[in-house]
């Protein structure tokens, strides 16, 4: 073989397998086609869910806080409506209830959102109302929310309470319809927990956001007010607990002991007891019970002391000191073994005794024509 004839055999050598090499590679390629086609479009899912879940931190919590302070607000304009209502008549609220919700409603959302942009419970947790292209939301915005958040829902509750006793189309109508409203506020909740934009159905629909105003806001959460109600709370518990232990009404005695003292020392005239002004057949401790805050020129004022059977002495025991009181309330007051200041006389009672003496009936007089009197 020539030297031609082998120049010529290598090159179709070459050239076969440079064929080969080019069907190879279109043939890996057909197949990378029909894969792509086949598969599920990766790059568009990625996208989807960047988009879904890369927008700025938007205070879920903040967001959800917020509308609980809203309906406390609320309650809160409701308790003080209804007891400003209650002078006019017991069932004017009851009666008028739905309008009262209405117009408290339009009241707080002029104030708040359509004034500032923001109810007052975003307003408390540093967040404002934007569109989702960041600006302020435009007065048609506002009016479509107001007229659905107020509007809307005064005018759904009479609908629902004037289909209360009918059974026909619009009742089923309206069922319908308010499940699928249940069912699409759960759905777009739960988006919302996801990338945290849109609060409320509504919200998805007007495209309208709570934002905080400003990148430089601290997502710390402030548990001043927590901490502060469970110190009182703490607080309380101690007492409720101290106090039966302490016992006030001991402290007491003993500070009306040396009060007593300090006025012997001083040469004040005894007064007597703080309710030495009751007639004898009142318990002076069941009418301190009862009236703690009564004094001798208030009662003078009114007329006087009247009896009555909630303050008359039951089963009489005599103090050491002669005063007569109930057996039941003398005995709680010398339970402990400390003695009391009798609120008659201000001598201290020790110990006790049955009253020996006999009921007192004032003599009846009878007056004739003629000026003769028999008693």
């Amino acid at each position: 073989m020539t030297s031609d004839d082998f120049a010529r055999a290598q090159q179709q050598v070459l050239a076969r397998q440079q064929r080969r090499v080019a069907e190879s590679q279109g043939l890996a390629e057909r197949r990378r086609q029909r894969l792509d086609a086949s598969r599920i479009p990766r790059g568009r899912l990625v996208e989807a869910w960047d988009n879904l879940t890369s927008s700025r931190p938007a205070f879920r919590t903040g967001q959800l806080d917020s509308e609980l302070l809203d309906d406390e607000l609320l309650e809160l304009l409701k308790v003080q409506f209804r007891e400003g209502l209650k002078f006019f008549g017991p069932h004017l609220f009851q009666d008028w209830s739905s309008e009262v919700s209405l117009l408290l409603r339009a009241i707080l959302f002029k104030l708040s959102i359509w004034d500032h942009n923001a109810s007052y419970g975003a307003a408390l947790q540093g967040l404002e109302y934007r569109h989702t292209s960041g600006a302020l939301p435009s007065q048609w915005q506002k009016t479509l929310y107001g007229l659905a958040t107020v509007f809307g829902r005064y005018g759904w509750a009479r609908w629902e309470d004037y289909l209360v006793d009918k059974e026909n189309v619009l009742t089923r109508f309206t069922s319908v319809a308010s499940t699928v409203h249940d069912i699409a506020s759960l759905v777009s909740f739960l988006v919302f927990l996801v990338n945290g934009r849109y609060r409320t159905l509504m919200d998805r629909v007007l495209r309208l956001r709570l934002v905080a105003p400003s990148n430089q806001i601290s997502r710390e959460v402030s548990f001043e007010y927590l901490n502060r109600q469970l110190v009182w709370h703490a607080f309380t518990e101690f007492l409720l607990f101290i106090l039966p232990i302490l016992g006030v009404n001991r402290w007491r005695r003993w500070i009306g002991k040396a009060w007593r003292k300090a006025r012997s020392l001083t040469g004040a005239e005894d007064e007597g007891g703080e309710l030495s002004f009751l007639p004898e057949r009142t318990c002076a401790i069941c009418y301190q019970e009862q009236n703690p805050t009564t004094s001798e020129e208030v009662l003078m004022a009114s007329g006087g002391v009247v009896g009555s059977a909630t303050t008359d002495i039951t089963n009489p025991y005599e103090a050491s000191c002669g005063c007569l009181y109930c057996y039941v309330c003398l005995g709680r007051r010398l339970a402990d073994g400390e003695g009391f200041s009798c609120l008659r006389c201000g001598e201290e009672i020790k110990q006790c005794k049955p009253w020996s003496g006999d009921v007192l009936e004032a003599k009846k007089s009878v007056s004739f024509d003629d000026g003769i009197t028999q008693e």
